[in-house]
C-alpha cells in the first residue's frame, strides 16, 4: 500500500494524528529532500529507510517505489511541505500507480493553497490554482491570458526572489486589480499584506509566498473615475502614455483605440 501524506507548512505541530502513524507504519519513506525531511521526522522519533524522490528523478524512484509495493512493502511518500502532488513531486508517481493498478490513498493534511484563501479575505467561494508562473515571459502570458477572464480569485505560489517579478507580469497581463501576499504561513513571521497589482509588492520579499489575486468582474475602484483620470492615474505611476493606455484598456476591458481620444489634447478652435 502507498500513502501520499500531507506534511506541515511550517509548524511541525499541524501533523495530523494519520499522517504520523503513516509515516511510523510505513517500511519505506519516499522524500523530495531528505535532509529537510529528517527535521520533520526527527521532531516525530520516526526512524525508517529514505528514498529520494524529486521532479528530477521521479519516474526513476517511481519504477523503486512500485518494486517494493510489489513486494507487499508499504510505502509513505512526503514533500518537503504540503501535499504530494500539488505544485509538489508525486503527479508522475499517481500515474505510474494508476497505470500498474496499485493501490493508492491520500492523507489529507496542510495546503498553503487553501490555508492563504482562508487568511487572505479575498472571495474563496471560488478560486483558481494556478501554481508557480513559468519561468519564459511568453509561457507567462500565454497561461495569464487564459485565465485573465475567470471570475475567481486567483492563487499563486512565489519564491522571494520571484515576488516582485511576478506581480509586475500580473499587473502587465491581468491590469489593476486588489491583491493579496500572504508569507511565511504557520510560522513566526506570519503576514498578510494588501496591494494593488499598480504599485507592486510594497516591502523587502522574504520568506515563501501565496499570492492572491481578485478575478475577473470584482469592483474595481478605477473603473469608477472618468476614462482621462484612470489613464491619468497611471501616468502619476510613471507608465508612459502607450503603457497607461494599455492598462486602463485592460481594466476597462474595452480596446486600446476606444480610450485613444481621451490622451488627445484638443484643438484649440474645438
Amino acid at each position: 500500500m502507498l500513502y501520499l501524506v500531507a506534511t506541515p507548512i511550517g509548524n511541525l505541530g499541524d501533523i495530523t494524528f494519520r499522517a504520523a502513524e503513516a509515516l511510523r507504519s510505513a517500511d519505506v519513506i519516499a522524500c523530495e529532500d531528505t535532509r529537510r525531511s529528517l527535521a520533520l521526522l526527527n521532531h516525530l522519533g520516526i526512524k525508517k529507510p529514505l528514498l529520494s524522490c524529486h521532479k528530477f528523478n521521479e519516474r526513476a524512484s517511481g519504477e523503486k517505489i512500485l518494486a517494493l509495493l510489489r513486494e507487499e512493502k508499504t510505502v509513505a511518500v512526503i514533500t518537503d511541505a504540503g501535499m504530494p502532488v500539488v505544485s509538489d513531486p508525486g503527479n508522475l508517481l499517481v500515474k505510474m500507480l494508476i497505470e500498474a493498478g496499485e493501490p493508492y490513498t491520500v492523507l489529507p493534511g496542510a495546503c498553503a493553497c487553501v490555508t492563504a484563501l482562508a487568511f487572505g479575505g479575498l472571495d474563496a467561494d471560488r478560486f483558481c490554482f494556478l501554481g508557480f508562473l513559468p519561468e519564459k515571459n511568453a509561457e507567462r502570458e500565454a497561461l495569464l491570458a487564459a485565465y485573465r477572464n475567470v471570475r475567481a480569485t486567483l492563487v499563486f505560489y512565489s519564491a522571494p526572489h520571484d515576488v516582485r517579478r511576478d506581480v509586475e507580469t500580473l499587473f502587465s497581463c491581468l491590469g489593476e486589480r486588489r491583491a493579496v501576499a500572504v508569507r511565511e504561513l504557520t510560522k513566526l513571521h506570519e503576514e498578510r499584506v494588501e496591494f494593488r497589482l499598480s504599485a507592486g509588492y510594497p516591502k523587502e520579499p522574504r520568506g515563501e509566498f501565496v499570492l492572491l489575486v481578485e478575478g475577473a468582474g470584482s469592483e474595481n475602484a478605477l473603473n469608477a473615475l472618468s476614462p482621462e483620470a484612470h489613464i491619468a492615474h497611471y501616468l502619476s505611476l510613471g507608465l508612459d502614455k502607450k503603457e497607461a493606455l494599455k492598462a486602463a484598456a485592460k481594466d476597462r476591458g474595452v480596446k486600446k483605440s476606444d480610450l485613444y481620444r481621451y490622451t488627445v489634447a484638443p484643438h484649440a478652435d474645438e
